[in-house]
């Protein structure tokens, strides 16, 4: 996400409790787990303890894929869907717990057989007839049904499922997905995904990933998107609306698909087109692009307040669509979206990087060394509020200490060890940790190990140290 304005936090989940009645049916065992094949199961956690989401996410299982059936209708702001989510248990389970805002559950399965729900605030806890055994792959068929709630913080910034004047757009940046699926929701699980949308014809619906078809019956149009690669839940988007659409490829054959509001499609086609070029240079400095498409959706102003790093397919407000953040979003592919924080408090790993990638952009195209970019953030009192690593509050995590003294972090190891080895070890963090998760002890401890420097003094002055140095150097 490019730091437009600050972002306050948004309110966590509502702990759960876990019951043993379910109020949409199937049966009380009288106990607090129940003995099958000697197996005796006990809940899954109702959150991960995320440093500042604890209630986000839930224990117990693994996803593996989400298949989304959606069908949303402008004019009356409804949405139905289906969620199928295949899944892997990590321990044995009498209950599971997964994440929803708002929406009415209409019927719920596991493997096929109903299972009861209950729920308490964002959290469902659903009771399967039968234990999970762990390992086991099971699958959770939720159907559900409402209007998407729009997640506000408490600066005015919304998140979730934001209503346009044609449509709808989906943005999840921290927490906002739960709006329009269930899942499991904390970006330390990502999966693999299937997404299908059924709009009013004449509308559009595109997604994240590759679209593998399209079709109009009955005055409906259902296309069908497919994300091979996994992904943060934050990450996946929905925007419905009339858009200009083009569809091209990099020389590489990466096919390259974007969408602009017909009022913006013309100001915006420019910078679009340069999207190949933006990304081969990136493949030059981060190395190999991590998914199986790129490309760009184009909004008017107003129907977000920030551009973010949807995967594959990142969101821009019109005025947001500059090349500076075009190359910030388009770098989170690699850090962030491939390279995903272990925690919400790992998020410098993401910003930090973007906006050196603006940093390495205006030295290589526009004759202004990275340097010059460090001595304005150096100079900058509010990047000096907290350290990047350890942001006092989940209100705090798309401050300015977040984004340009993360970047400030990188320019210092690349001081210390040199271009050839800073180089290397921005694309060997991107290899290392593809399409996985990484913390910032994790970082630390690779940058030492591949550059074989001692970079103590960078952790603890720019990294993790209180206060402003008394110089740049």
């Amino acid at each position: 996400m490019v730091d437009v304005r600050s972002r306050a936090a948004l309110a966590t989940a509502v702990a759960a409790l876990l019951v043993l009645v379910g109020c949409t049916g199937g049966g009380d065992d009288g106990g607090g787990g129940v003995d099958v094949g000697g197996v005796r199961g006990t809940p899954g956690a109702a959150g991960l303890r995320d440093p500042y989401f604890p209630k986000l996410g839930n224990g117990g299982y693994d996803v593996t894929h989400y298949a989304l059936d959606l069908a949303y209708d402008p004019k009356s702001g409804r949405l139905d869907g289906t969620a199928m989510i295949t899944a892997r248990a990590t321990q044995d389970l009498s209950a599971f717990n997964l994440d929803l805002a708002g929406l009415t559950v209409d019927s719920a399965s596991v493997d096929g057989e109903r299972a009861s729900v209950n729920r308490a605030g964002n959290e469902l806890t659903l009771r399967p007839s039968e234990d999970i055994d762990k390992g086991a792959v099971f699958r959770t068929t939720i159907a559900y049904s409402g209007r998407p709630a729009t997640i506000t913080g408490a600066d005015g910034s919304q998140e979730g499922w934001l209503p346009t004047v044609d449509g709808a757009l989906a943005l999840g940046e921290p927490v906002g997905s739960m709006a329009w699926f269930p899942g499991n929701h904390h970006p330390s699980d990502k999966a693999t995904y299937d997404i299908t949308l059924t709009v009013p014809q004449g509308t559009q619906a595109i997604s994240n990933g590759v679209r593998t078809s399209e079709r109009t019956a009955n005055g409906r149009t259902t296309s069908v998107w497919h994300s091979a690669e996994p992904m943060a839940s934050y990450l996946a988007t929905v925007a419905v609306g009339k858009f200009k659409t083009q569809v091209s490829a990099t020389p590489s054959g990466l096919p390259v698909l974007t969408a602009a509001d017909p009022s913006v499609a013309v100001k915006s086609a420019p910078l679009l087109a340069r999207i190949p070029e933006l990304l081969a240079w990136q493949v030059e400095n981060f190395g190999p692009y991590p998914f199986s498409s790129t490309g760009a959706i184009v909004e008017r102003n107003g129907d977000a307040g920030y551009a973010l790093e949807t995967q594959t397919r990142p969101v821009f407000p019109q005025d947001s669509l500059t090349v500076e953040i075009l190359v910030h979003e388009l770098a989170h592919q690699w850090f962030g979206n491939s390279v995903t924080p272990a925690t919400w408090k790992d998020m410098w790993l993401n910003e930090g990087f973007a906006v050196y990638a603006e940093w390495l952009y205006a030295e290589d195209f526009e004759a202004t060394p990275a340097q010059v970019n460090f001595e304005a953030a150096f100079a900058a009192d509010a990047n000096w509020a907290f350290p990047p690593s350890d942001p006092p509050s989940a209100e705090n995590l798309f401050d300015p200490p977040v984004y340009q003294r993360g970047a400030m972090v990188l320019h210092k190891i690349r001081q210390q060890v040199g271009d050839e080895a800073f180089f290397e070890l921005l694309s060997g963090w991107a290899a290392e940790h593809r399409h996985g998760n990484a913390s910032t002890d994790d970082f630390t401890a690779y940058a030492e190990e591949v550059t074989g420097e001692d970079l103590d003094a960078v952790w603890d002055v720019w990294l993790n140290g209180e206060g402003k140095p008394k110089g740049p150097n």
